[in-house]
């Protein structure tokens, strides 16, 4: 992916296009939708599109970067780096990934459609394990042994399916009650977490 300073036009530009790719797959699919499509849609001219991107499929691409690099980013903001936490101390804001994707929910919806932007499904859940790998570590109740390789895989699939599930459902659970159950369910198998990873400064 290509890195550039951005200047705020450009980005406005860009989130229009943006913003016009999520609704046009929302009302007729990704394979379907034109750069024809989004320009007349976000009310811009075929050459300013062309000078951000090659066709749809680049747009499509910044888009889920974007996305799932603000996902990983937010995951951090809550903890003190190399500070253990016991998972009694967890509450709302340690589960700032979770406030990220209700923030964002106009792109999560994007997961509810069967012709969507291509490889989001896989991206979803590799980048939560991505996170969980190379983010934190764990301790289990009672310093119980297990594979810990296993052990994040597990937890962070499990995560997946119950972010997917609030996504499936429309959000119906409110956030704070998802969180509160999710903090729930961490503390009847992790005893504490450790944020390893990278700093935003």
């Amino acid at each position: 992916m290509e890195e550039q300073f951005i200047t705020p036009r450009k980005n406005r530009t860009k989130e229009h296009f943006q913003l016009a790719l999520i609704q046009l797959i929302k009302e007729k699919g990704f394979r379907t939708v034109t750069v024809k499509d989004i320009v007349e849609y976000s009310k811009y001219n075929r050459s300013t599109f062309y000078t951000h991107y090659h066709d749809k499929f680049y747009l499509a691409e910044e888009l889920l970067y974007s996305m799932f690099k603000g996902l990983e980013e937010a995951v951090g903001k809550p903890y003190q780096h190399n500070k253990e936490v016991n998972t009694e101390y967890l509450n709302t804001r340690s589960f700032e990934i979770i406030t990220y994707v209700y923030r964002n929910r106009n792109f999560f919806e994007l997961i509810n459609f069967q012709d969507t932007i291509p490889e989001i499904h896989i991206i979803f859940p590799e980048t939560i394990l991505k996170i969980y790998q190379e983010n934190f570590e764990f301790k289990t109740i009672n310093n119980l042994p297990v594979n810990m390789d296993y052990f994040k895989r597990y937890t962070a699939y499990g995560f997946y399916g119950l972010l997917t599930n609030w996504i499936n459902t429309g959000f119906k659970t409110s956030q704070e009650e998802f969180i509160k159950e999710v903090i729930k369910l961490s503390q009847t198998h992790m005893a504490s977490v450790r944020y390893i990873g990278e700093r935003e400064f």
